[in-house]
């Protein structure tokens, strides 16, 4: 065992005595040491119930013959850390929980890993960590959220941004803001529409990473629990067996989880997190041109909350992802081994659809492509992600003159400042993952936009949206303004077409204008320091993962 570095032979003596300073005897050496990465925090509803959680993976592992160990890595909540210099921190933090699992694993010679993140970076950075120490590793995801009511409508955490923007024309009452505030967010779990943290549990799910219906089962549900038990017994046996994740992750699988992802309509971060997975990986490759050319293939069959009125649960309730498998049929590669030893094909076998209406049949989707579209042209030369699911159709095609802004501040306070026409093109530069730095998610106005009501209205950014965006709001522009990007060379007035359905993003410039400007521009000084000063310098553009190298 791994684990023997630190606990076999007479050298390892004061290591054992420090290990029975923590309550391990003599049979306690014996076992295998299983590394408990835990992302609980009392700030972030996603992550205030993992305690409880962990206690059951503890009882699993120990029935089953191991040891386990708990620690702790972070989460920062993007709904909290939204619209200031917070979510400056959101993406960098996937690096540091990576770090933090890399580093605890191997510091400490576990074995073996359980993962239990919930919430948006935490999933992908905890992947990234387990990948790069490559011992038997399996993920318990914290689990959706309860939807919110009101008015006899679901509401979730976007309804209260909306809310906002309906306020500010008049639309609702205070009082009305208020009662929604209180009743979007009703207890433990990741909010509850399919946004980052949900559509990446999904991932992770279809990667093979975790139990089957683990993604869909929420937080407060018993289920959750005996899964998390379930999964603790099930890492001693993947010890025994040598299963690593690199016996479970191929090319295949990350097209599969793509292909999930497409008929999904998931959240368009998974374009930054699915290539940062890959990257810590041999023979994976996955860039924008994979994501296109699956989301030209495979249907989106699924309107879950930003793109419709289901939920996680009608979503669960249906069958979760083992029924989406079921029913993507020969768009998926059933071969692919999973944590629990079966393959996708002998997990899904008896797999029936159990709503229709929430699992769209081939046939009869929503749309005949993938709820997420890559846009390029001469103002993304190297791509640009938009959830096209969530786009109106009368919204796929936009035309119109850009109102630039150098940050999201500007932006937000034009909106709510009534200085946004309908038909206009709305510019957001220098908030790549360099420019702002860290890529900050910018649901802010795009909430505002919605709940003011202001028509035909496009956003494009070298920044992020939310996983709650939806809209015509085009992110991830590569490469970035910082990095010379011909998004900092578009002006106020310049005319700029966006057509969705065909691809494409341009501004009508000549190459030779958009290089006489981008050498003639003035780059606004955002001064950082700390953490986020080296991220600056390590960063890499958004369509390669916004990865440190």
């Amino acid at each position: 065992m791994k684990s023997d570095n630190i606990k076999k032979g007479i050298q390892k003596a004061p290591h054992r005595s420090l290990l029975r300073a923590c309550g391990l005897d003599d049979d306690d050496f014996k076992k295998p040491f299983i590394g408990i990465a835990n992302s609980f925090t009392d700030i972030v509803p996603g992550h205030i119930h993992l305690r409880e959680l962990v206690e059951d993976v503890k009882q699993g592992i120990s029935d089953a013959g191991g040891i386990p160990f708990e620690f702790d890595t972070m989460a920062i909540c993007d709904g909290i850390s939204m619209n200031h210099e917070g979510m400056k921190y959101s993406l960098p933090s996937r690096e540091l929980i990576a770090a933090t699992v890399e580093s605890m694993a191997n510091g400490h010679a576990f074995d073996g890993l359980v993962l239990i993140p919930s919430c948006d970076k935490v999933v992908p950075g905890m992947l990234m960590g387990a990948f790069r120490v490559n011992v038997p590793t399996i993920v318990v995801t914290g689990g959706p959220m309860e939807v919110g009511r009101y008015n006899d409508k679901n509401i979730d955490l976007i309804s209260v941004y909306e809310a906002v923007g309906e306020l500010s024309v008049g639309k609702i009452t205070e009082k009305e803001v208020d009662e929604i505030e209180r009743r979007a967010c009703p207890g433990a779990g990741s909010c509850s529409g399919l946004f980052t943290a949900n559509t990446m549990a999904c991932i992770t799910e279809t990667l093979g990473l975790s139990f089957p219906l683990c993604a869909t089962t929420h937080a407060n549900d018993i289920a959750n629990k005996q899964l998390a038990y379930a999964s603790g017994k099930r890492i001693v046996e993947m010890i025994d067996e040598d299963l690593k994740p690199s016996d479970i992750l191929t090319q295949k699988s990350f097209n599969n989880a793509i292909a999930v992802d497409m008929a999904l309509g998931g959240s368009t971060n998974t374009a930054l997190h699915i290539p940062a997975l890959a990257n810590e990986l041999e023979n994976v490759n996955v860039d924008l041109d994979l994501f296109d050319e699956v989301s030209k293939n495979v249907p989106h069959i699924t309107l879950i909350s930003p793109a419709g009125e289901n939920t996680m649960m009608d979503l669960h309730l249906a069958g979760g992802i083992p029924a989406v498998l079921k029913n993507l049929g020969d768009k998926i590669d059933r071969d692919q081994l999973t944590v629990n030893g079966k393959t996708i094909g002998e997990n899904i076998a008896d797999v029936k659809v159990k709503n229709s209406n929430v699992i769209r049949p081939l046939d009869d989707p929503i749309h005949f492509d993938g709820g997420i579209a890559i846009l390029k042209g001469n103002i993304a030369p190297n791509g640009s992600v938009v959830k096209k699911g969530a786009v109106a159709q009368e919204l796929m095609h936009l035309k119109g003159p850009a109102k630039v802004f150098t940050s999201e501040e500007e932006v937000t306070q034009a909106i709510f400042n009534h200085k946004i026409n309908e038909g206009d093109i709305i510019v957001i530069t220098y908030e790549g993952p360099k420019g702002g730095p860290g890529m900050r998610e910018m649901l802010n106005p795009t909430s505002a936009i919605v709940g003011m009501e202001i028509k035909n209205v496009g956003l494009i950014t070298d920044g992020r949206f939310s996983g709650g965006t939806r809209g015509p709001c085009i992110g991830h522009i590569s490469p970035e303004a910082m990095a010379d990007g011909p998004i900092g060379a578009i002006e106020d007035g310049d005319i700029i077409e966006i057509d969705i359905e065909n691809r494409s993003i341009n501004v009508d410039l000549t190459d030779e204008e958009i290089a006489k400007r981008i050498k003639e521009r003035k780059i606004p000084q955002k001064d950082v320091n700390g953490w986020l000063a080296l991220y600056r310098k390590l960063v890499t553009s958004a369509d390669t993962g916004a990865v440190l190298r």
